[in-house]
């Protein structure tokens, strides 16, 4: 039974993805859009839920106890929202977000974050299985640049195109913050 309840879900939004390590990214203004869903989410008054990844590991820029394990500021989540903590790629897994969005009769999320081929997608993926209506936004994720087993560089674009390429039309829905927004308006 459809019950049009909506959740965003905004992944890993910290500021460990500010660190050089990464290397190059693309798309510079996903933060900025997440951001704008978010507002546009708050006004209606639907649910958002922040996915924030933790390690157990003092090294790692995921640490509790490191700047990077904090959300950045321009989606930081109000008091009253939810925050989940996660440990591996998918938001789903060794969480209670499944429960949460089933016991709030959610059967539709949409999805942003970083990045797109790892958390973003592994959590997508998840979700479509689930058998929830998933959106994911392309203009609200972002990907670095990733090196495969042969050596070959795969520049930020490119990993983020095919990243969406194989989630859209068999885990979810991709399309953009602004065709979102404009066609959910009336909602």
């Amino acid at each position: 039974m459809q019950t049009n309840q909506k959740a965003l879900i905004i992944v890993d939004v910290q500021r460990a993805f500010e660190h050089e390590k990464w290397g190059e990214r693309n798309n510079l203004d996903a933060e900025k859009n997440i951001s704008r869903l978010l507002t546009f989410w708050r006004e209606k008054g639907w649910t958002v839920i922040h996915i924030q990844h933790t390690s157990d590991q003092p090294h790692s820029l995921f640490y509790p106890a490191n700047e990077g394990y904090h959300f950045k500021e321009i989606v930081k989540p109000l008091e009253e929202e939810t925050v989940i903590q996660k440990k591996v790629n998918s938001s789903f897994i060794g969480t209670n977000l499944e429960e949460q969005l089933r016991s709030n009769e959610i059967d539709t999320v949409v999805i942003t974050g970083l990045t797109t081929p790892h958390c973003v997608s592994t959590t997508t993926r998840m979700s479509g299985n689930l058998g929830f209506d998933t959106y994911l936004i392309s203009d609200a994720t972002a990907a670095f640049g990733l090196t495969d087993q042969n050596g070959t560089y795969y520049d930020p674009e490119m990993i983020h195109r095919l990243s969406l390429a194989t989630l859209h039309d068999e885990f979810a829905t991709v399309m953009t913050a602004e065709q979102l927004m404009s066609g959910w308006m009336g909602n």
